[in-house]
This record gives C-alpha cells, structure tokens and sequence, in this order.
C-alpha cells in the first residue's frame, strides 16, 4: 500500500544524505505503488523525485533452463564424449531431448566441439567452456551484459527479452520530516465546536489538477456523414423510405427490377441465401410504416392510396415481361420460375425499397421524390475496400417529362452539396435503368478522378408492370456511404471503418464533418 510506504521512504532518506534509488531500497515494489507514495509525499513537498526509465534484460523459461542445466550445444557435446565409440546421430535425441539434440548440434559442430564419423558422433576436443550458460548467468544477476552484441544475439535466439523498468531517484524536499502528517480533506462541525481545526494540517487545494473524464457515447463517423446525406435530401423536398426490411424475397430485391434469374448477380457467390425459412409468400399488401419528412412527422393523408392495389395483377405482369415481353419489350424470354422469385435473401441493394414504394405510388401517381441511406448484404470477398455488409445512398425522383439532361443537371447539384464541382459520367449497363451512367467525381486531395455513384432512368420494363402511367419517368442513383466517410476521416481500410475492429478511440475522438468542406 502506498501509505504504507510513505514511512519507508522517509526513513530511507533519513539513513543516507546521498539520493535513494527505489530500485535498490524497494526491488519488489510495483512501480505504480512506489509512484504512488512518492506523489503522496511530493504534493507535500517533504520529498522531489526523478524518474528514470531504462530497459532490462530478462531470461525466457528456455534461457533458465539453460542457467540450471547447460545449453543445448554443451549437453550435445557431453552425451558425444562420454560415448567412447561414438554417438549414433539417432540416439542423440533419446538421451538429451529431441529440443536439445536438434538446437544444440548445429552450435556444437559450428564451435567445433564435435565431428560427424558417416552416422555417427565424436567428440573433437577434450573439454568445452559453456559460454552461453556464463552469458545467460551474467544477465540473470545484472540484468544486463557488457557486450551490447551478445544481448542481440541471445535475442535473436529467443532467450532474452527486454522489458521497460521504471524506478526514481529520491531527495528530500524543503519540507522533509521523519514523519508523516496526516492532513485533513474536510472541515468539520466537530473540529470548529472543540477548535481543533486551528492546530491541524489541513490539505491545500489543488487548482491545477484534471477532474476525471465522464464517460459519454459518441456517435460513429459513418452515423455523422448519414446525418449530414439526410441533410441534403430533406433540404432538396425529398421524403425518407423505410428500410427496416433486411431480408427480402427475389421478387422485390430481383424479378421487379427486371433482373433475369440466370443474372450472375443471383448467384450464390454474390448473394446471401435465408436456408430457413427458405422461401416467402407472393406479394402482398404490408402494414404501411410511415415515411419521414424533414420535421419528423409522417406523410398526411393526401398522399394516401387512391386506388386498391393488385397484387396478383402485378406479380402476372412481372412474369410475362420477363418470360415473353410486355409494354413494347420482347422481355427475355426464358421459363421463369416462382420458387426463384420466392427465395428469401439478404438484400443487395436497397433499391428493392425503391421498388416496393414505387409500386406503391402507382396507386396515386404523382410527382415524388424518395430516398433511403441503410445497410445492404453482398457475398463479397473481404478486403481493405470491400465488406460483406455495408451501407448503400439511394435516391428516386418521379415525374413526368424526365430526361437525361435533366438528370445530370440534378447530380451536378447533388454533389455539389458534398463539396464535388468536377463531375464526368460515363455510360454503363443495369439490368434495370436504360440509360445508365456511372458518376465521377474528381477528388482533390487524390489529385484523381473516382468512381462515387451509379445512376440511370428506370427501364418501362420495370415501371409499367406496376401501374405508372406510360409517360411518367423515374431517375435513381445510389452510392455508398462508406466511400466518402473514409475519404473525409481519412480512413484507407474500410474494417477499421466497420466491423470488429474498429478503434472505439477513432469513433470518440473524431469530430463531425460538413460534407460541402474539405
């Protein structure tokens, strides 16, 4: 115990006018306690004290073994010379140990102690001076050795390790005294009623001292960029969609975007499949959870359904535009299949929202725009940039007399609100968007051009089977969310970004973002 010591220390003082080094008067006191007492007597100022750091060497359970009965290379020798005729190399390890015989021959015959006779062993001298035991001897009681080059080499061979020893050198201060007063924290009523508060040590305050840390939650850097995208969507009249749905069936997440069932995306290495239950019911109508405007409250009843739903109808359309074609589309003609259709999965892509209240707006069609930030679930192979789950933006706008222009016109917007004016797209293939295009956007601090987004105008193949009128268009676009996260915090490998290994001290310590600033 600290106050245990304060005595100790005080005495050690009074015994010598020299300093005291707490590494030789108190050897097997902790460090932390030893610390602790000095502080207790330094804030009184009866003492002052240096701290001295420095490295010792210390003995493996191998090396001690080696102290107690010799090294490897001398037991090699010593069991090769009392054999008179020889040591059959394969009778070494029965009398000194497999360990031994395997370690110690190579040194032996490299100290040329032995010689190798075809298979057998002999000795080549008469007797041996076992250095390495002297060496490890001399490390065990001085905690050091002369010649810095044998510390390495015992440390290359794993039998020394070197451990920080802290200890402190100890004078007495200008108030030293044999003894230690016990100074009061507290005034009280007794000691004002009887006046013994005029004779006692009283603690001085400490001004200077820290008051402990409260421990506080902090939200994670990926939760601070999805609040500033949130932002950016409400201030452009967009309203939230729901996103508590993670597993979905192949009909919303695939068949209603007019992706085929032999798509590779479909596959089981790209795809997490529920095993049970393994497959859902057809669609139907759900309880309607609210979507979010920017105040917090639900949509009003003017923008309710209109009209009931079909259910059946739909799913039909679904199936004929894929196996024959509808709506102008020869589809892609091949035999679909309702259990592929009713296979439950992880969602890939949080566009099988999209999908689900886009069906939902055919009821009541109408100029909309709808967004969704949550985490989607792909059977990828984990890297510094890849995870099996992670975070998708996504954006949908309906209207009537959309165009392509129009929609690079609103992406130049969007992103300007992210602080990205240098945009460049580029044609791509969706199975369910035609155009579409993938968005560039030219990082200043990479001084290079990097892939941010994907978008595209949704296919008459995936709209009209749902009831929108044929002359309404819908543009969609979706990014990730971690990519700009670990670009504005500076994060290269997307596992210290998410998952089991993130640093809780990266989530504490670093701040909000404005994603218009760099």
């Amino acid at each position: 115990m600290a106050s245990d010591l304060t005595s100790q220390v005080l005495d050690a003082l009074s015994e010598s006018n020299d300093p005291v080094l707490t590494a030789n008067a108190f050897p097997s006191v902790p460090s932390t306690t030893v610390k602790s007492a000095l502080d207790r007597l330094g804030s009184r100022e009866m003492i002052s004290y240096n701290t001295i750091d420095r490295e010792e060497a210390v003995l493996t359970d191998e090396a001690n073994g080696i102290v107690a009965d010799g090294s490897h290379e001398a037991k090699v020798f010593e069991a090769v010379r009392i054999a008179v005729e020889g040591l059959k190399i394969t009778d070494l390890p029965g009398l000194i140990g497999r360990e031994s015989a395997k370690v110690g021959q190579g040194k032996a015959f490299k100290e040329g102690w032995i010689k190798k006779d075809k298979d057998v062993l002999r000795a080549n001298t008469d007797s041996i001076k076992d250095v390495t035991r002297e060496q490890l001897q001399t490390i065990k009681d001085q905690r050091t050795h002369p010649d810095s080059k044998v510390i390495a080499d015992l440390r290359k061979r794993k039998l020394v390790t070197m451990q920080k020893v802290i200890s402190f050198e100890v004078t007495k201060g200008p108030k030293y005294a044999r003894e230690f007063v016990k100074e009061e924290t507290d005034l009280t009523a007794d000691m004002l009623a009887n006046g013994s508060w005029k004779t006692v040590h009283l603690k001085p305050y400490n001004f200077k001292s820290k008051g402990a840390l409260t421990p506080s939650g902090a939200l994670h850097p990926l939760n601070k960029v999805r609040h500033e995208f949130r932002q950016i969507f409400f201030e452009m009249g967009f309203e939230e969609m729901p996103t508590n749905r993670f597993v979905e069936t192949g009909f919303w997440n695939f068949d209603a975007l007019f992706v085929p069932q032999q798509h590779p995306a479909r596959d089981l290495q790209d795809t997490f499949y529920i095993s049970d239950p393994s497959t859902a019911d057809k669609p139907r109508k759900d309880p309607e959870p609210p979507m979010l405007l920017a105040n917090g409250t639900s949509l009003g009843s003017a923008q309710k359904e209109k009209k009931t739903q079909d259910y059946e109808e739909y799913w039909n359309n679904v199936r004929e535009v894929h196996e024959n074609g509808k709506y102008g589309s020869i589809g892609y003609r091949y035999p679909w299949k309702e259990d592929e259709s009713l296979r439950l999965v992880l969602r890939t892509h949080t566009t099988a929202i999209s999908t689900y209240v886009l069906h939902k707006l055919a009821a009541n069609p109408r100029p909309a725009r709808y967004f969704s930030i949550d985490r989607v679930f792909r059977n990828e192979t984990v890297d510094a940039t890849h995870l099996a789950e992670f975070h998708q933006v996504e954006g949908v706008i309906a209207d009537f007399g959309l165009t392509l222009g129009g929609l690079i016109g609103f992406m130049e917007v969007f992103f300007a609100k992210m602080g990205i004016h240098k945009l460049r797209f580029k044609p791509a293939y969706n199975p369910y968007t035609e155009p579409s295009m993938e968005i560039f956007g030219f990082h200043e601090g990479l001084d290079k051009w990097v892939e941010i987004g994907n978008s595209g105008m949704f296919r008459p193949e995936m709209l009209e089977p749902m009831g929108l009128p044929k002359d309404m268009r819908v543009y969609g676009w979706g990014l990730s969310l971690e990519r700009p996260t670990m670009i504005k915090y500076g994060v290269k490998n997307i596992r210290e970004l998410l998952g089991h290994k993130v640093d809780l001290n990266f989530v504490e310590s670093n701040p909000a973002v404005r994603l218009e600033r760099d």
